[in-house]
């Protein structure tokens, strides 16, 4: 993995703060939870995309 995309501590302290949670979880509740996380990574995708388009100006109708 590259330098640039390798976890911080604080990172990798969060991921196994994350674990302990997720571990004493219901299986009903971890259910839900990857449910509304996968949702929050959709919305995030259309943020990201929505931003694109609009730094590149590829959200405005074309000039004529």
């Amino acid at each position: 993995m590259s330098d640039s995309i390798k976890l911080s501590l604080e990172q990798k302290f969060n991921i196994r703060s994350f674990e302990t949670q997720v571990k004493s979880m219901s299986h009903e509740q971890a259910q839900d939870f990857l449910v509304k996380l996968y949702e929050q990574m959709i919305v995030k995708d259309n943020m990201y995309q929505d931003f694109i388009r609009h730094q590149w100006g590829l959200d405005s109708p074309p000039s004529v």
